[in-house]
């Protein structure tokens, strides 16, 4: 196992690699979550803003504030309509720059493992928001499977290739998501697990779409010629597609929330 630092510094191409991903994921979360309108939101590594905008276009937030490390995925967030409401900035999920008490609702949404110390993290997000209200997130299970592209990553590890994983890839464990909310102090837990499926056009859009992919484009980069045709053909052997030539296979990510005492 790995822990290389996996960076996220082209929008355009997270958006292909994960953002639909993330959407599909993010659709079943919010459903789970079911908020009220008018909160003021906090979207804790909101990336190029794929889920922020889920937020803007679904819940009628009376404030939404995104926060992520990569200027790149940033400045990509900025160019979405969610870029009308809300506002994004530089900012670490270990240190957010807010006050106590400022916000209604903080998600994590595919981020947990990223964080090194997710139970500050967690802290942080409890901090920023008001009594009564919502502290969430959602991650691929990394270790369990879950992750969308873990055929791939089987395949890599297979030609002795181990791909990257993230600093926490423990903290996408339903058991660990809950037990960081419980030590944190927040009333009311609940977890869920959520399953999506998704479907490339054909093969050539996979392999596309993996090749810009920030968390295993480097190591795909970095292979010899001859090693990545030997891996895309393996893949190719791997994938279902079905009379049209379509791949649909799914993905599994962990879910949990609770709220902040009264």
């Amino acid at each position: 196992m790995t822990t290389d630092p996996i960076r996220f510094d082209d929008g355009a191409a997270y958006e292909r690699y994960m953002g639909k991903w993330s959407q599909l994921a993010g659709e079943t979360f919010l459903d789970w979550l079911a908020p009220r309108s008018g909160l003021r939101w906090l979207d804790v590594g909101c990336g190029n803003g794929a889920f922020t905008e889920m937020l803007v276009d679904r819940c009628a937030p009376a404030m939404v504030q995104g926060i992520d490390p990569s200027k790149a995925q940033l400045a990509y967030a900025r160019t979405r309509r969610a870029g009308e409401v809300a506002q994004f900035r530089l900012g670490d999920a270990m240190a957010l720059p807010f006050p106590d008490d400022t916000f209604d609702a903080a998600v994590m949404p595919l981020v947990i493992f990223f964080v090194p110390n997710p139970a500050w993290g967690v802290a942080e997000m409890m901090r920023v928001v008001c009594p009564g209200g919502i502290v969430a997130a959602y991650a691929w299970d990394m270790l369990e499977g879950g992750f969308p592209y873990e055929t791939l990553r089987d395949e890599m590890r297979a030609m002795g290739i181990p791909p990257s994983l993230p600093p926490s890839p423990e903290a996408s464990r339903i058991n660990v998501m809950r037990d960081l909310w419980a030590a944190a102090g927040l009333d009311g837990i609940e977890t869920c697990e959520i399953t999506v499926q998704r479907t490339f056009a054909d093969f050539d859009d996979y392999w596309t779409t993996i090749l810009g992919g920030p968390s295993v484009g480097s190591k795909l980069a970095a292979m010899t010629s001859d090693d990545r045709a030997i891996l895309k053909a393996r893949m190719q052997t791997r994938l279902p597609t079905d009379a049209a030539g379509r791949i649909t296979y799914g993905a599994r990510a962990n879910a949990v929330k609770g709220r902040v005492p009264n």
